[in-house]
């Protein structure tokens, strides 16, 4: 009777901890890298920004983001290029909620209210953003992305950077 008790206990221990794995989902095996788009900069400012982001580990990736700006009429940026890095605080593999500390070397008009001279200026931020991004399992990405920095070289009104995002991507 205590061999069929032991062995009952054994098999019933040994479901439920297999019922508390986690599932895998194909987007969390074996797939590094991730591409994406900015729709949201792309329709409202005229700018073309894509993203490169390599994933490091199930809680944390590092990535580069350029900006060109195909309008000048609507803003002052020229360009940017935006090295980054991310820590997720979600429970799955590179998506959730995230932290990004990033760089950004730009260049923009730097033009003032009380002057009429337009030069170009370049400019060296560092700074700090928030956001989340969810993966289906197929891997398209969706990303939403809010932050702010600060202009450690000399301009007059280029003081601060924002960095904003609602991105689509694919991870592969």
């Amino acid at each position: 009777m205590k061999k069929i008790t032991l062995l009952i206990l054994l098999f019933v221990t040994s479901v439920s901890i297999a019922q508390e794995k986690e599932e895998e989902f194909p987007q969390d095996i074996g797939k590094k890298h991730e591409i994406k788009i900015n729709a949201l900069t792309l329709l409202a400012a005229k700018w073309l920004d894509v993203s490169y982001e390599k994933l490091i580990n199930e809680e944390s990736s590092f990535g580069v983001s350029a900006t060109i700006n195909t309008d000048k009429d609507i803003a002052d940026l020229n360009y940017a290029i935006t090295p980054f890095y991310r820590r997720y605080f979600s429970g799955k593999f590179a998506r959730g909620f995230f932290v990004e500390g990033f760089g950004m070397l730009f260049s923009a008009e730097d033009n003032g209210l009380f002057n009429s001279t337009y030069e170009d200026v370049t400019g060296l931020a560092l700074g700090i953003s928030v956001g989340g991004k969810f993966v289906s399992k197929q891997g398209f990405s969706t990303e939403l992305l809010l932050g702010i920095g600060r202009n450690f070289l000399e301009s007059e009104n280029n003081e601060a950077v924002g960095r904003v995002a609602i991105s689509v991507g694919y991870r592969f």
